[in-house]
């Protein structure tokens, strides 16, 4: 069952967050990512090719939650949709989010999907919350 958890700017500033997407037989995946925000909204970025896009093109329903680098979640879960960016402005905007909050960790990893000629296969992820959320606070441990 998801409750309700973190306001949007706690999860915005949260440096991973797990997102859970389902299967097509309903079962879920968590996968941590790195999240930023964008108007409101959480965004993601993710290889196009892999199992976890596949999973957000056959099903929107998400839910996110803070977690550090091994995927150990922190906080409560929030029911969500997630949804691959398809609009060039948008997109970049999005992977400026992201590098604007991890810096050369961001740019590093820029570089080495450039290099392995991946970084063509990339998309954005955009995360909406379900609800609004109240200002809960969360201890990120």
């Amino acid at each position: 069952m998801l409750a309700q958890a973190p306001s949007y700017p706690t999860l915005a500033e949260a440096t991973y967050a797990s997102l859970r997407t389902f299967r097509r037989n309903g079962s879920s995946v968590d996968t941590p990512v790195w999240i930023a925000g964008l108007d409101g909204i959480l965004v993601a970025f993710s290889d196009g090719t892999s199992w976890k896009v596949k999973r957000v093109r056959a099903n929107h329903h998400c839910a996110i939650a803070v977690c550090n680098v091994a995927g150990n979640v922190s906080s409560e879960w929030i029911d969500g949709s997630v949804a691959i960016i398809s609009d060039a402005v948008r997109e970049r905007r999005a992977f400026e989010a992201l590098r604007g909050k991890y810096g050369w960790q961001m740019r590093a990893l820029d570089l080495v999907s450039w290099i392995g000629g991946r970084i063509g296969r990339r998309v954005v992820l955009e995360i909406r919350l379900s609800a609004p959320q109240s200002p809960i606070s969360v201890t990120v441990s």
